[in-house]
């Protein structure tokens, strides 16, 4: 394996990888993005598609990693089910998420920052890129070192960060108010904050509004399995999914709704970023709402850190696969991948460049993130129905259509567009890939020409469509 640790990682470890993964910026500002799409019945019906959905996933990832342990990594089961092109796919697509999903936690980061020092507030002022820049480069390096302290620093900090919430979902429980949170419960809100009697579209709108925010929420869920092969135990890493799904969905779920029970939804609605930081200040004051910053500076600590080691994985798995060259899987003296590692941050920083140009800095990025890991997802969920197929099991194979049907159906009515402004990261990731194959002497097949041909065509009527203005990044 790339990553080559002699004690390899426990798995209350992997699981606190798994929570750490996916508890990042999305749970501290759920509730106002979900607020601002829909009243408490109809964001229910979203967060249980979204349960639904994200543990058949899960249950993908578990009976996939029990039946091929040798098999590590999202690409790996892509690739396993249905050739090297799909196993490039699903690699280059995890790496492109995970590193747009440290671009939204960093803005977060200084968000909670700016609650103490209010020239940060934005997220993306001048100092707030420098000084989440600086800490990018810090944490790349830190990794660099390797993976092992690394592992062990995140799951003090998972631990750590978890406690608040834990102590929030406490008091949204104590002061929770029924008649707030039915009130208008299943009504249709308007963007204008006035209310009319609810829809079968309305209801059915408000759901659509919510699914990329519940989607995002729970990417990361497959940390463990990204780091099976750094495991104690390789079946750990299944058990570690699981366990660790089931955790995310009360915790997510419960942190998200609580809010409706305490504010009005107009008002919760234009909470500033973090939401969940002014909440709490609406609670119990301005100490509370210090103490949540504080949680949330300490999560972005431990999300970055996960999604640090994470993307890295993905394209050093690939070079591992001869599916990208061996530059991308080339070890320093501590056995990391400092090259992936320093590309990596050097995207990072452009982007965080990029951010002193826009006002939705947290919204595009969350949005491509979500696009770009649905391929993964998928594909995994494809592969599970495959298993199923193969071995003549329908049981086997509920799994992974619920896991198919929902990433399918859930990026296209929340986020069409967003999946296909990310065929332009795949166009760049073409030319590695060509010559990893020529590399060994292959030739890349009738089929992969035909479909890089598709996918850049679509890149670049993306790219026509991006600059004629007809495609929204909000």
């Amino acid at each position: 394996m790339i990553w080559e640790i002699k004690k390899g990682v426990s798995l209350f470890g992997l699981i606190m990888l798994v929570i750490s993964s996916a508890i990042g910026a999305g749970i501290y500002n759920a509730s106002e993005q979900i607020a601002a799409a829909a009243t408490p019945g109809p964001a229910l019906v979203a967060w249980v598609i979204t349960g639904v959905g994200i543990f058949a996933l899960a249950m993908s990832l578990k009976s996939l990693s029990e039946a091929k342990p040798e098999l590590t990594g999202i690409s790996d089961f892509a690739r396993d089910g249905f050739g090297d092109f799909a196993g490039f796919l699903s690699g280059w697509g995890y790496w492109l998420s995970a590193w747009l999903g440290n671009i939204a936690f960093a803005t977060m980061m200084m968000s909670a920052i700016g609650y103490f020092f209010p020239v940060f507030r934005s997220g993306n002022s001048i100092q707030a890129v420098i000084i989440a820049s600086i800490f990018t480069w810090l944490l790349t390096w830190l990794v660099t070192m390797g993976i092992e302290n690394a592992a062990f620093i995140n799951t003090i900090i998972t631990v750590i960060k978890i406690i608040p919430l834990i102590a929030f979902a406490i008091l949204g429980i104590v002061l929770f108010k029924a008649n707030v949170f039915t009130a208008h419960f299943w009504a249709n809100f308007s963007s204008n904050f006035t209310y009319s009697p609810a829809t079968a579209v309305g209801v059915f709108d408000q759901v659509k509004g919510c699914i990329i925010t519940t989607m995002w929420i729970f990417i990361g869920i497959e940390g463990a399995t990204m780091m099976a092969g750094h495991a104690k135990k390789r079946s750990d890493a299944a058990k570690a999914t699981i366990i660790g799904t089931i955790s995310l969905l009360i915790i997510n779920i419960v942190i998200a709704m609580l809010p409706y029970g305490y504010l009005p939804q107009a008002k919760l609605a234009k909470l500033s970023n973090p939401a969940l930081t002014y909440v709490v200040k609406d609670m119990i004051g301005p100490i509370g709402a210090a103490f949540v910053s504080i949680s949330l500076i300490i999560t972005m600590v431990g999300a970055l850190l996960s999604w640090t080691m994470l993307p890295v994985e993905a394209t050093s798995q690939l070079a591992d696969q001869k599916l990208l060259p061996r530059w991308f899987g080339y070890l320093n003296k501590h056995k990391s991948p400092s090259h992936s590692l320093w590309l990596t941050q050097i995207l990072v920083q452009i982007v965080l460049i990029s951010l002193l140009f826009t006002d939705q800095a947290y919204n595009l990025a969350i949005s491509l993130c979500t696009a770009a890991i649905v391929i993964c997802y998928a594909l995994v969920g494809a592969d599970q129905i495959k298993a199923g197929l193969q071995a003549h099991s329908v049981k086997k194979m509920i799994p992974g259509i619920l896991a198919l049907l929902f990433e399918v159906v859930g990026i296209t009515v929340a986020g069409l567009q967003f999946l296909w402004l990310c065929s332009i990261a795949y166009v760049l990731g073409f030319g590695f890939y060509i010559k990893a194959i020529k590399d060994q002497g292959r030739k890349i097949t009738p089929f992969e020409w035909i479909m890089m041909a598709l996918i850049t065509i679509a890149a670049i009527s993306a790219v026509v469509a991006l600059f004629m203005g007809k495609i929204g990044v909000s």
